[in-house]
């Protein structure tokens, strides 16, 4: 947490930093100060980006939040702007678990009593969306899957209106009339248009259709994830039943999905229905037996009704994209502190994005409840960084430009503002994608920092609710689980209002602390999970899957 903050101009993390952070723009030649520091500003510093509090010699390191985020590559005056001119990536090396540690966790009194309206599977999980699922095991069915998809969503409802299509239509119109300043000044797309159709079932969300590149043509093991991905997505409690169609010569074969599925579970009792086109008399039969017994799964899903549930039913992904200089500092540390509440409340939460712990993982192996946990995390992030090696890449080639643009500069620095995600309570456990989450608390999934990516993996590790910081805005969902986007900052939040559910910026106002922003979002979370909040991203129609095709992606 930061120690002081003087006039909201400028912010330290922490007692051993030797940067400081820009909450407003700084101007060449002024004075800030910080309790009893002050210093000079020799060079223009953005808001979002650091400066340094001494000079650096060629070697030194760069410490923020308490930990190594870089090394000066070249000499760095007092209050000189710090660039990815003047600073390189570096990272503190990490080993096994060297200390025990003591959570304090927060007080939960105000959350003990509170529950969300869900639905209850055999299984005991809990899901905050009810939906039946379309998926193909090998990109082959593609095609079949958006047959299907247009059968359902025009005959059932739940196409959203087509305004882009009526803008289309009415642009031709204007043209053939020979109208063109017409078409210049048509402005016809309105909000009513993003509103989600209810749908023939009332008690189901809808009929959600996959695809992908994956299943054929890659190696064994790209196919097996993908079959324990989809298992995952079949498994979890947001989903009451699918449909699977095969080609059936693919790598992703049937009886590897049913080996998967009763890994999750080994008394998987959803109904699941599991086509093999080279197995029909045509694509025509295979299509026309899919509707028929898809439509009669809905009949079976629509007697599902929401009841209470306590929270620790929840299972939240922590994730962020398009992060900027303030993501460490606002909604990350939000979310952290919700991920530290659910954990006292016996919930559970996923942190993602390995390449995004880099630099932080000491503090993480301290922090696992077992010798196990933390040995396996040390192997998963040790093998991460030799693939990506493998293939002439590495953790430092992690940023973006945007990410570097808004003072990002390194993959260290973003990942100690990444890792606030966690918050502070143990690391119970760590998973291997495409594992699937089972203990309590906060777990480590291995998994790239690709946004999509590691959603979609998320939600297959079974997170019910993902929560998504963004400090300069990413219009990421997810299929079957509500993504609820929160701002680390307001102005992004006031330009994507479409986009953005959740504002935390009055954090870097000082008008606002961690743990209020925290407790505000776990308020939504649990209006989101009930069903009376529909997130941005689903309003949207933002149903983004994409599998990993492991050591490719950051």
């Amino acid at each position: 947490m930061p120690e002081t903050l003087t006039q909201n101009r400028i912010l330290k993390l922490d007692r051993r930093d030797n940067v400081m952070i820009a909450l407003a723009d700084l101007r060449a030649g002024e004075e800030v100060s910080l309790g009893k520091e002050t210093h000079g500003v020799v060079t223009a510093v953005p808001a979002k980006h650091k400066f340094a509090l001494k000079e650096f010699a060629p070697g030194d390191q760069i410490i923020m939040y308490g930990v190594v985020v870089g090394k000066a590559m070249q000499p760095i005056r007092e209050g000189e702007v710090i660039t990815t001119r003047n600073i390189r990536h570096e990272a503190s090396d990490f080993h096994q678990k060297s200390e025990s540690y003591a959570w304090h966790a927060p007080d939960v009194s105000d959350w003990k009593g509170r529950t969300f309206l869900g639905y209850k599977r055999a299984d005991e999980q809990v899901g905050t969306r009810n939906y039946w699922l379309v998926v193909p095991l090998v990109f082959c069915e593609n095609r079949n899957i958006d047959v299907l998809r247009k059968a359902f969503d025009e005959g059932l409802g739940y196409a959203p209106p087509q305004v882009y299509r009526q803008q289309v239509a009415d642009l031709a119109r204007l043209y053939r009339e020979g109208r063109v300043d017409a078409i210049k000044a048509y402005q016809q797309i309105s909000e009513d248009g993003r509103q989600q159709p209810r749908g023939f079932f009332e008690n189901v969300d809808g009929v959600k259709f996959l695809t992908h590149e994956r299943g054929c043509g890659g190696t064994r093991e790209d196919a097996r994830n993908l079959c324990g991905l989809i298992a995952g997505y079949l498994h979890h409690p947001n989903v009451a039943g699918a449909t699977v169609l095969s080609l059936g010569c693919q790598h992703s074969q049937a009886d590897i999905l049913r080996e998967e599925i009763g890994k999750r579970d080994p008394h998987f009792a959803k109904p699941l229905i599991l086509l093999e086109q080279q197995k029909s008399a045509s694509e025509r039969a295979m299509l026309s037996h899919a509707i028929r017994e898809t439509f009669l799964g809905l009949v079976d899903a629509n007697r599902a009704q929401r009841e209470p549930a306590s929270l620790d039913k929840l299972c939240v992904g922590l994730k962020c994209g398009g992060s900027d200089g303030f993501s460490g500092i606002s909604a990350n540390p939000a979310i952290g502190h919700v991920s530290d509440v659910l954990a006292a409340l016996g919930g559970s939460s996923i942190l993602a994005e390995f390449p995004e712990l880099c630099g932080v993982e000491q503090a993480l192996i301290n922090r696992s409840t077992s010798q196990e946990v933390a040995d396996r995390f040390i192997a998963l992030m040790r093998d991460y960084a030799a693939r990506a090696k493998a293939v002439r890449a590495g953790f430092e080639m992690n940023p973006s430009p945007g990410n570097i643009k808004d003072g990002l500069i390194t993959d260290a620095m973003k990942s100690a503002g990444a890792a606030r995600k966690g918050g502070d309570a143990p690391v119970t456990g760590v998973l291997d994608y495409p594992e699937y989450a089972t203990m309590p608390g906060l777990n480590l999934l291995c998994t790239p920092g690709s946004d999509v990516e590691a959603v979609t993996a998320q939600v297959g590790a079974g997170a019910n609710v993902v929560l998504f910081t963004t400090g300069l805005g990413t219009p990421t969902g997810n299929p079957i689980a509500p993504v609820i986007k929160i701002s680390t900052n307001s102005q992004l939040a006031q330009r994507m209002a479409d986009a953005i559910d959740i504002d935390t910026g009055a954090i870097i106002a000082g008008k606002e602390s961690v743990e209020e922003a925290g407790e505000r979002i776990l308020d939504v979370i649990t209006k989101v999970a009930s069903g009376e909040m529909k997130t941005k991203a689903e309003l949207l129609g933002q149903d983004d899957f994409i599998p990993w095709k492991r050591g490719v992606s950051l």
